[in-house]
């Protein structure tokens, strides 16, 4: 069980602060939750009977927090070429909890977004990410959500820039459908 000031992080919402445990009468059932103070001035009502099940676990720490910046600067995994297969898959990493999870996703579709652009539903998977991923690290860290953010956005054109332009190399449509050996065809 939590207490009233326990950082904690609640799956697919990010982190946040427990202000109250209160105890409330929904649809005519008394119930304890935890009143989670979250960024942006958002209050969540999480049942402190469910709170397990549902994920919910303390934030991760200082040393951990240095691991999460550290898959930003990885190169992307592989993911499905299938748009719908990929938005599952990034899916299940958010709905785990897992830090590391979630940093994966807002990496890989960072650099997804560079290259080509996305769906609008991976934009907005990308955004509710980076939120969250966030939102634990400006309470691990203890540092201003700017701050972070700037942080995290410096990290990924770092590595993006890294593991991408080095291979990228113009292309014309001509070469890409009519290989060239560049020997020519003159006798």
């Amino acid at each position: 069980m939590f207490n009233v000031g326990d950082k904690i992080v609640y799956p697919m919402h990010g982190a946040g602060v427990i202000d109250a445990i209160e105890e409330k009468d929904i649809l005519g059932e008394k119930q304890s939750y935890y009143i989670l103070k979250m960024p942006g001035e958002v209050k969540v009502m999480v049942p402190t009977a469910k709170a397990e099940e549902v994920g919910v676990r303390n934030i991760i720490d200082k040393s951990s927090a240095d691991k999460v910046i550290g898959v930003l600067e990885q190169d992307e995994t592989i993911m499905d070429k299938n748009w719908n297969k990929r938005y599952r898959d990034n899916m299940e990493k958010m709905k785990s909890g897992d830090i590391y999870e979630v940093a994966d996703v807002v990496r890989n579709l960072s650099f997804k977004q560079k290259e080509k652009g996305l769906s609008t539903g991976e934009k907005k998977m990308l955004n509710n990410a980076k939120q969250i991923m966030i939102s634990e690290l400006v309470l691990a860290e203890h540092a201003s959500q700017e701050e972070v953010e700037q942080l995290v956005e410096n990290k990924i054109n770092t590595s993006y820039k890294m593991f991408r332009t080095d291979d990228m190399q113009p292309e014309s449509v001509v070469n890409k459908f009519i290989p060239f050996d560049g020997t020519g065809t003159d006798e």
